[in-house]
């Protein structure tokens, strides 16, 4: 998803469940051919691309830098005709496993990096081809197009979530600079935030803001990482929510809340960080665009941070991919497309033109996005970013994770009841095909 913490739509996940689960269940009424996961790469021919291009873009409406890419890419190839149909994120789920299943799809298609594994197993993508290389990206964005240790795509959108701090109200709690980047030090400055309400800060209510609820997972999960475990291990094909790594992570991720440091009421974060209510916020690069057209009278009182560390840093690492379907009509354009977008030189751009994040490296120097400080806490985020488990069941497992961390948070469960509660609900659910 082009950035996952907005546009994936929680009513997403409960209807598409079932349906996925059956397409899933009958091979998604597709021939058997060669399985998922070891698939040969796709091959991209000489010379320019030719013919109709259709691709799928997502969100709400067009995709204005994107259709200024395929301009560039069709004055490029005079014999090629790309044409962008935008599909609303909250449906996107629903009609891509439809168009799969009926062998009816697109060329290529913006795909939510979550989705991949799932949409892969549908037998829905070609691999990718030898020709992209996964040195041209962040290790953690390469990852995300990966089912089965096979690439199913090229990074496209990276995502993923630093501090975002008012540094006016956290001087006025004797704060100078960031604050702490190791965990217990985060949380000592934060008690130092939240005794300053009522006092030096009138407005404020709590010193930090907290995901619940829908997409938490994505907050707590490099939490795990951190402690240098993980959630699952894909040599043994077995969860590891019992692990000693995933207790620690919980109980960093309940401490803010606990302490009373953190709502547990679902606060309109945003908001209440523009009004004064909470002094620091954790999210995506998206927060400091609306800062900046919505909350003016804030510039230059904002800062961000790399996410605290309760151990070797690590963070999330989402967004969106590039990739082109076993049914494209047009494979070799679309192929070509994809190579034209994924150029540093025109990542870049897309960078700069939309405010997303460049999945590369390179693309990121070239668009000197380092040059704005507020942006050199994401290129420390995404130099450690990973991705979640390559599981088809992931958004099932997902939301098991949010359930369960916002009984954490309301004190209906206790570390250990939820780890056990997630071992055996992960189990159950398996990691599908």
């Amino acid at each position: 998803m082009r950035t996952t913490t907005r546009h994936t739509a929680r009513t997403l996940q409960v209807l598409c469940v079932t349906v996925t689960a059956a397409l899933l269940a009958t091979g998604c009424g597709r021939d058997e051919g060669s399985g998922p996961g070891n698939d040969a790469p796709a091959e991209i021919g000489s010379g320019k691309a030719k013919g109709k291009v259709v691709m799928w873009s997502m969100g709400d409406q067009a995709d204005t830098v994107l259709e200024d890419l395929a301009k560039k890419f069709e004055q490029e190839n005079p014999d090629a005709d790309v044409k962008i149909t935008a599909v609303p994120w909250g449906s996107a789920h629903e009609k891509l496993t439809t168009a799969i299943a009926g062998g009816n799809t697109p060329d290529m298609s913006v795909i939510g990096s979550t989705w991949m594994a799932e949409l892969a197993a549908m037998k829905g993508f070609q691999a990718t081809p030898a020709s992209f290389k996964a040195s041209s990206f962040y290790p953690g964005q390469w990852d995300t197009t990966k089912y089965k240790d096979t690439p199913y795509g090229v990074p496209f959108v990276a995502d993923t979530q630093v501090v975002y701090y008012r540094t006016d109200l956290t001087a006025k709690a004797g704060i100078e600079g960031a604050l702490a980047g190791d965990w217990d030090g985060y949380l000592k400055d934060l008690k130092a935030i939240q005794d300053s309400a009522g006092k030096q800060n009138p407005d404020l209510n709590h010193a930090s803001s907290l995901a619940m609820g829908f997409n938490s997972w994505i907050f707590w999960l490099p939490l795990v990482w951190q402690q240098g475990g993980d959630i699952y291990d894909a040599e043994t094909g077995k969860f590891t929510f019992d692990s000693p790594a995933v207790g620690k992570a919980l109980k960093y991720y309940a401490s803010t809340p606990k302490q009373g440091l953190a709502p547990t009421d679902k606060t309109d974060s945003m908001q209440a960080f523009q009004e004064g209510r909470i002094a620091v916020y954790q999210d995506g690069p998206w927060v400091g665009g609306n800062l900046r057209k919505d909350a003016p009278a804030l510039d230059g009182k904002w800062k961000t941070m790399p996410m605290p560390s309760g151990g070797q840093p690590a963070a999330f690492a989402g967004g969106s991919d590039l990739a082109v379907f076993k049914d494209a009509d047009n494979p070799d354009a679309a192929w070509k497309f994809v190579e034209f977008l994924t150029e540093s030189a025109n990542l870049a751009a897309y960078a700069k033109g939309s405010g997303a994040l460049p999945a590369s490296p390179e693309a990121w120097d070239e668009a000197k996005l380092s040059n704005d400080e507020t942006m050199q806490a994401f290129a420390k985020q995404l130099e450690v970013s990973k991705a979640p488990p390559a599981i088809t069941t992931w958004q099932q497992i997902a939301t098991a994770i949010e359930s369960e961390l916002e009984k954490l948070v309301l004190g209906k469960a206790t570390v250990a009841e939820v780890q056990k509660t997630l071992q055996s609900k992960a189990t159950s659910i398996g990691t599908g095909r």
